[in-house]
C-alpha cells in the first residue's frame, strides 16, 4: 500500500446532522499529520466527474455548527457499474489521492466494499445516518440531533391535542429500521409506537386506545415508524379510525425536517471523535472498515459486516415502552 499523503473526504446518500463537523475533523487531523485533503462533492458521482477541490484549515471553518453537508451529497447509480468504479479510480490517481474518507451509510459502505475488492485505494467509513441502522456502532452521526427535532415537534403537537379530543399519529422517518421511533415515543410519552421491527401491531394499538378511553384519556399520540409493516401515519389511522369515533383523528407526517438543523453537543463530539478515527485509521494502513462506537469507544468494523449483519432494537427499549404508556 502506498504511504498515505493526499486523502479524499465525501459525503454519500442521505444528509445527517453533524457530516459538516465530520468533514472539519476529517480535514484538520489531516493536515495535523502533514496530509494534504481533497474534498469531493456529491459523493460518488462527484469522484466519477472529477469533482475535486483542495481544503485548507480555513476551508472548514465556521461549519460545525451547520446541518447538511457543504460538500454536497448525491445518490450515484454510476458508481453501481464497473465502469463508473473505473472512472472513479482513474481520478482518484490522476489527482494524486492514495485515501478516501466516506460518510454515510449502508449504500455509501456497500459501494466503498466493492470498490476496495477491485482498486488498492484504501476506504474508511464514517457513519452519518439519522437512522441510527449501522450495524457495529451504537450511534450513528446525526441521529441524536433528529431525535431532538422529533422531540420538540411532538411537545408541540402534545400540547394541541391535550387541548381536543384527539388522536394523533406522527409519522417518523425510518423505512427500514424503528430507532427513530422507538427512542421518541419513550422520550415524548407515545401512548403507542409502531416499527417494522414488530408485526400485527394494529389489533394490540386498539387495545391500548381502548383502554385509555376507559381511563377517561382525552388524547393519544402514536409514534409510527414509516416502514412499519402495516403501513405508515395514514394507512394506519384508516384502519381504526372507525372504532374511536369519540377522538377527532389527526395524522402529521414529519418528514424532511428530520434531516435538518444544527447538530447536537453529542452529534458535533461524535462526528469529532470518528474524524479523528478514520484519518488515524488510514495513517495505520487499515482498509475497507468503518470507525465506529461501542460502549463509548472507538472501534473498526469491517465493511462487510456493517453492511451485512442486522441492528436490532434495544428489546429492552420496547418493554419500557410499553409499561410506561399504561
Amino acid at each position: 500500500m502506498a504511504k498515505i499523503k493526499r486523502i479524499g473526504v465525501l459525503t454519500s446518500g442521505g444528509d445527517a446532522p453533524g457530516m459538516n463537523a465530520a468533514i472539519r475533523a476529517v480535514t484538520r487531523t489531516a493536515i495535523y499529520f502533514h496530509l494534504e485533503v481533497i474534498g469531493i462533492r456529491h459523493g460518488y458521482q462527484g469522484m466519477i466527474q472529477g469533482n475535486f477541490k483542495e481544503l485548507k484549515a480555513h476551508s472548514v471553518s465556521d461549519i460545525i455548527q451547520r446541518g447538511g453537508t457543504f460538500l454536497k451529497t448525491a445518490r450515484s447509480e454510476e458508481f453501481k457499474t464497473v465502469e463508473g468504479r473505473k472512472k472513479a479510480y482513474d481520478n482518484l490517481v490522476n489527482a494524486g489521492i492514495n485515501g478516501v474518507v466516506v460518510i454515510g451509510g449502508d449504500g455509501t459502505f456497500t459501494g466503498a466494499r466493492i470498490f476496495n475488492e477491485e482498486y488498492e485505494i484504501p476506504f474508511v467509513g464514517i457513519p452519518g445516518t439519522i437512522d441510527n441502522d449501522i450495524y457495529g456502532t451504537d450511534y450513528t452521526i446525526g441521529f441524536d440531533t433528529c431525535l431532538n427535532t422529533v422531540v420538540d415537534a411532538v411537545d408541540k403537537i402534545r400540547d394541541t391535542a391535550s387541548a381536543h379530543n384527539r388522536l394523533f399519529f406522527i409519522e417518523v422517518m425510518g423505512a427500514e429500521a424503528g430507532f427513530i421511533a422507538l427512542r421518541s415515543g419513550i422520550a415524548t410519552g407515545a401512548e403507542a409506537i409502531m416499527i417494522p421491527e414488530l408485526i400485527n401491531q394494529t389489533q394490540n394499538l386498539k387495545k391500548v386506545l381502548e383502554e385509555g378511553f376507559k381511563r377517561k384519556k382525552s388524547s393519544n399520540i402514536i409514534i409510527v415508524a414509516e416502514g412499519d409493516e402495516e403501513g405508515g401515519a395514514f394507512e394506519i389511522a384508516e384502519k381504526v379510525k372507525d372504532d374511536f369515533k369519540e377522538y377527532s383523528v389527526r395524522v402529521t407526517v414529519l418528514g424532511h425536517i428530520q434531516r435538518g438543523g444544527s447538530p447536537t453537543v453529542f452529534d458535533r463530539v461524535t462526528a469529532s471523535r470518528l474524524g479523528y478515527a478514520a484519518v488515524e485509521a488510514l495513517l495505520d494502513d487499515q482498509k475497507s472498515v468503518m470507525v465506529g462506537l461501542q460502549n463509548g469507544e472507538v472501534v473498526l468494523v469491517s465493511f462487510r459486516k456493517a453492511v451485512k449483519l442486522n441492528k436490532d432494537v434495544n428489546r429492552q427499549l420496547l418493554e419500557i415502552a410499553d409499561i410506561l404508556s399504561i
